[in-house]
């Protein structure tokens, strides 16, 4: 396999032919703040908390993969400032009341905040009226916590197979939806099987009748699953 040399963060490191700035990264130990990107989902640079510099450029680094010579910044004060801009502009979108969300505390976007330092926002709030459906017997879905990373559709897409999940709308309208917008616990091809309340990163998709403690995101397992596929541990 083909090894590409680049500089990141001054030092060089070589990265695997076809690997994103992303990964390189992560397998140099330089973490990269996401909050679309799951390991085993397929990329979509859909939030930009991953912006990197390249040679001056500001380029999504879930998305761009490693050239050779290339030269990359991950954490300069123009990419901190653009991150902690995005989450703010993430959190008056929406209804993010952390105080009465079933993710207070394993909640990404609230980590990403606090490692920012993201103890205000600088925007005025939509406040946008937003549905929670409760119709699911075992989860619910809250659209005030939704921050449309779409970990849900490919989850749904790319590891049950079941393409309950889509995105309906467009700007600060759009929405989350199953099937052909119908209610969540009158999908006809959801399988109940829970992978899209483990993918969500915030408290949008919850366990219903749980605690705050109990709605716990097992993302670790849907890696699991991920790799055991790759692996043919089941023989298919």
């Amino acid at each position: 396999m083909a090894v590409t040399t680049l500089t990141l963060d001054g030092a060089l490191i070589s990265a695997r032919e076809g690997q994103t700035i992303l990964h390189a990264a992560r397998d140099a130990g330089v973490r990269i703040p996401t909050l679309c990107d799951l390991d085993g989902l397929t990329p979509v640079g859909a939030c930009r908390l991953c912006l990197v510099e390249v040679d001056g450029r500001l380029v999504p680094s879930c998305v761009t993969r490693a050239a050779e010579g290339m030269e990359v910044s991950t954490a300069t004060d123009r990419l901190r400032e653009y991150r902690r801009m995005i989450l703010e502009l993430l959190f008056a979108e929406r209804n993010h009341v952390c105080s009465v969300c079933v993710a207070n505390g394993d909640c990404e976007l609230q980590d990403l905040a606090m490692e920012l330092g993201v103890d205000h926002v600088r925007y005025e709030y939509l406040d946008p009226p937003c549905e929670v459906d409760a119709s699911h017997d075992r989860y619910g879905l809250d659209h005030n916590r939704c921050i449309l990373c779409t970990r849900c559709v490919r989850v749904c897409d790319e590891i049950e197979g079941a393409h309950t999940w889509d995105v309906a709308g467009r700007g600060t309208r759009s929405r989350v939806i199953t099937d052909l917008h119908q209610p969540w616990g009158e999908s006809g091809t959801c399988t109940s099987c829970g992978k899209c309340v483990m993918a969500c990163p915030t408290g949008a998709l919850f366990h219903r009748g749980s605690s705050v403690a109990e709605n716990i995101h097992d993302r670790e397992r849907l890696h699991d699953l991920v790799t055991a596929r790759e692996e043919g541990r089941w023989g298919v």
